[in-house]
């Protein structure tokens, strides 16, 4: 009888002890190979430096490449739901994986921790939170700059995907708002390698500058376009061009171009007033001592910050559930939606049921390409 009370004793503590050592599962997926895979080694690069813990429990993260391509992504993530049974997604920082991903996600009542700011129809984003700010306030920093600039007219050269259609349809009201008109538009493929003929027929209808809506390496191509057939104006780009690729494949083509982003990639510059001065530092420390000065970018600091805001979230879920569970993963939904104001390397978020987007206007910061540097306008 002793015996029996002996192993039930055990028992119980060993159920104990698995349940207060239950691992956070974190399914990641990026694009490590293919178009966008400028975008998604970064953040790889920064997911590898994520620490092993949070709220007390150890963290299993699993790595899938979506090869910048959404019938992978969609297979990468049904996996995640079905075999590995992942507490949270993150990912993907391509748009046109992003976005069936989030259907995956929310099928299967987990959270997402998109890595791109990808636009879902009404009511679709309940289980999806977005790291990125949105074009629209990316937007709203750009026309700012363009208005102080005396700009009044803009060609606009975007991907044919969901990400250069938002733009559009994000920055045109936004320009018009403040006297800015969008005269020309010309689209290309993620995978083309010329856009002559869009180039030709945008620097015909003289601007007074261009929009070019593009990511990573990927964003220098048709800027080099733009330049090549002469054209004069200022040339803007989005924030999924912050990488330091953009000068690396661009060369001087792209001096004097004008990129929006977030405030990490800035980190020194920002005044000591910053709100994300402290935290964008960190990322900036951290990262470029394992990967050299120079090295960080926009998507690397959103790798961090989703980290940071698991940080947060994790314990608040935890007292409700354990990892591995429906409830768990409820729990953390609710976690982050009411979290309230959290800083990070990027700006403030402050995510609620309503919205999932969470970055103020003040958020974008314009940078210039100046001696193959960033510079803060």
């Amino acid at each position: 009888m002793q015996a029996i009370k002996s192993l039930i004793a055990a028992a119980a503590a060993l159920a104990v002890s698995g349940a207060a050592l239950a691992d956070i599962t974190i399914g990641v997926i990026l694009p490590l190979t293919g178009p966008a895979s400028g975008l998604g080694i970064p953040v790889n690069n920064q997911v590898k430096l994520w620490p092993t813990s949070i709220g007390g429990e150890k963290v299993k993260v699993i790595v899938l490449d979506d090869a910048t391509d959404p019938t992978t992504g969609i297979k990468d993530a049904k996996r995640f739901v079905t075999d590995d049974k992942v507490d949270v997604i993150v990912g993907s920082v391509a748009t046109p994986v992003a976005i069936p991903v989030a259907g995956i996600a929310a099928e299967a009542e987990t959270v997402q921790l998109m890595l791109s700011p990808a636009e879902l129809p009404a009511g679709k984003d309940n289980w999806s939170f977005r790291l990125p700010q949105s074009n629209t306030v990316m937007a709203h920093a750009l026309v700012g700059h363009m208005k102080k600039q005396g700009i009044k007219t803009v060609g606009f050269l975007g991907y044919t995907d969901a990400y250069g259609e938002s733009w559009l349809r994000d920055f045109t009201p936004e320009a018009e708002k403040n006297g800015i008109k969008v005269i020309a538009t010309e689209r290309f493929a993620r995978s083309d390698t010329s856009v002559t003929a869009q180039a030709l027929k945008l620097v015909s209808a003289n601007p007074d500058a261009m929009l070019i809506v593009a990511s990573g390496s990927g964003a220098a191509m048709p800027h080099k376009a733009i330049v090549e057939r002469d054209f004069k104006g200022k040339i803007y780009q989005t924030h999924a061009a912050a990488s330091r690729d953009l000068m690396r494949v661009g060369g001087k083509d792209v001096e004097g171009a004008y990129v929006v982003s977030g405030p990490a990639v800035v980190a020194e510059q920002l005044p000591d007033s910053h709100p994300s001065k402290k935290v964008a530092l960190t990322f900036v420390a951290q990262y470029e001592k394992a990967y050299g000065p120079g090295s960080r970018n926009q998507f690397a600091a959103h790798g961090y910050d989703a980290f940071s805001v698991l940080e947060k979230a994790v314990p608040m879920a935890l007292k409700k559930a354990k990892p591995g569970t429906k409830e768990f993963r409820a729990a953390l939904r609710d976690a982050l939606e009411n979290m309230g104001r959290t800083v990070v390397a990027h700006g403030v978020l402050n995510w609620t049921k309503e919205d999932h987007w969470g970055y103020t206007p003040e958020t974008g910061v314009v940078l210039k390409v100046v001696n193959g540097d960033w510079k803060v306008e």
